[in-house]
């Protein structure tokens, strides 16, 4: 049961958080049922699971299921945007999303079908743990640090465009790739040479705002990347 949510944890957060941008999620808040991109999010997700599911026409049931649900989710949350916070939103909506996908997990293995052949468990396990690491975490952070406004903590510093973000997804991949092959001593060196760099910054910028901003987000962005590396230490023993 564990390979078969793998893959379908891989095609969610893949359609959800790598192939879905921004404007899409911004039309859809405006335009409501009437928003295209919404629709074509929806197609996307199916054919992500059509893939990680290899076409077995037994689980075209579950697919439709799983997209149906999706669309409607979605759509109730774009109705949710003004009325309800948030990081709260986005919560709820991913925890709806991930309920749906283990009643239908739940569903097939109470009524077995003739599964198809996984090649090797582990490569989905490191897939879903890079993807998680990746982009699902920068979206993540990025929600649990909204009720800042990073501009107005920074004033008028010049910075790369979107170079912390890339920064985010580096370091908790070093952080990921150090916890599941056993070198925990590379994490403290890549916080020290961190910090290191960071200094000046701060020291410059003179702002305690923006030293606990960017506290707040290396930290989370370590502890996110440190659960999900023993997450997948942890998956990696029992399919093992």
């Amino acid at each position: 049961m564990i390979p078969f949510i793998i893959q379908l944890l891989i095609a969610h957060f893949i359609g959800d958080f790598v192939l879905q941008p921004t404007k899409w999620i911004q039309d859809r808040n405006i335009k409501k049922i009437k928003s295209g991109y919404l629709y074509l999010h929806i197609l996307v997700h199916s054919v992500l699971l059509l893939i990680v599911l290899k076409f077995n026409q037994s689980y075209f049931p579950g697919i439709v299921f799983i997209a149906i649900t999706h669309y409607l989710i979605d759509l109730s949350k774009s109705y949710l945007t003004k009325t309800v916070n948030t990081r709260k939103l986005f919560f709820l909506d991913q925890s709806a999303h991930l309920a749906i996908l283990l009643l239908v997990a739940n569903y097939y293995f109470r009524h077995p079908i003739e599964l198809f052949e996984i090649n090797d468990n582990n490569v989905l396990l490191l897939i879903l743990g890079l993807v998680l690491t990746g982009p699902v975490a920068s979206i993540v952070i990025g929600i649990l640090t909204s009720k800042w406004d990073l501009n107005t903590i920074k004033g008028n510093d010049q910075t790369l465009t979107d170079a912390g973000k890339y920064i985010g997804i580096l370091e908790r991949l070093f952080v990921f790739l150090f916890i599941i092959t056993g070198h925990w001593d590379g994490i403290g060196f890549l916080l020290a040479a961190k910090s290191v760099f960071r200094f000046g910054d701060l020291s410059n910028a003179n702002d305690r705002k923006l030293t606990e901003y960017i506290l707040i987000g290396t930290l989370l962005s370590f502890a996110i990347a440190s659960l999900i590396g023993l997450s997948y230490n942890y998956v990696h023993q029992i399919i093992n």
